[in-house]
Formats: structure tokens, C-alpha cells, sequence
């Protein structure tokens, strides 16, 4: 049997990591619907459970979370809804949004921790 082109065999890797992705995301999703999130849900909540910093700007938590701005936004202002985050005006710039951890949020942040881990150990520990 031929040996695969190098660019070949970089392909097929690519098609792994793709597929584990769509695996782990799909995993994710089932185990945190349990809890109303999805896994970008997850995402931004731990982001905003930072202990560095107790809120962020829009654009930093799109920058951490891989989402785009718009995206972002309407995740944002689902989580808002269901009491998970607040939006307030940024004291350093007036135009921007910071984007704060609820206490709600903060708790339910901590039920799922572990289920995400679990979750991220099962799939991607080998």
C-alpha cells in the first residue's frame, strides 16, 4: 500500500480534530441542556466567572468565547433574560458594555462546572 502525500495525511488530521470538536460540542450541548445552557452558553458564563476580573467588555468575552460580535450579543441578551448576566454602561469608555455575573448565574455557573469537565475529561483525555 502507497504512503499518503504529507499534505494527505495533514488533511485527514484536520478531519479529526473536526470531527472530536463536533463530538465534544455535541456532548457538551446534551449535558448542559440539562441545565437550559448550551456549550456557548457555558462559555461565556466562565468567562465571566473569572476570578481576575468580575466583569467584561462585549469584545473581550467575544475574543475568549470564539463567537461573533452579533452572536455574542443576542447569547448575551438571552442569558440577561433568564437573570444570568446584567449589562451596564463601561465607566471607562461610555460607549462600551461590560457584562456582569449574576449571583444566579455565579451558582448555576458552579452547578455545571463539573458536568463541563466531566464532560471535557470523557472526550478529550486519552
Amino acid at each position: 500500500m502507497a504512503a499518503k502525500k504529507p499534505e494527505q495525511a495533514l488533511v485527514d488530521q484536520w478531519h479529526d480534530i473536526l470531527a472530536l470538536h463536533a463530538r465534544t460540542q455535541c456532548e457538551l450541548d446534551r449535558a448542559l441542556g440539562r441545565h437550559g445552557l448550551c456549550a456557548s452558553d457555558f462559555e461565556v458564563l466562565d468567562v465571566l466567572a473569572d476570578a481576575k476580573c468580575p466583569s467584561y467588555r462585549v469584545q473581550e468575552i467575544s475574543e475568549r468565547v470564539h463567537l461573533s460580535q452579533s452572536a455574542l450579543s443576542r447569547l448575551i441578551a438571552r442569558l440577561e433574560k433568564d437573570g444570568l448576566v446584567e449589562r451596564g454602561m463601561c465607566q471607562e469608555d461610555r460607549r462600551g458594555v461590560k457584562v456582569y455575573l449574576t449571583p444566579k448565574g455565579r451558582t448555576l455557573h458552579g452547578t455545571v462546572l463539573p458536568v463541563q469537565r466531566a464532560v471535557l475529561t470523557k472526550m478529550l483525555a486519552n
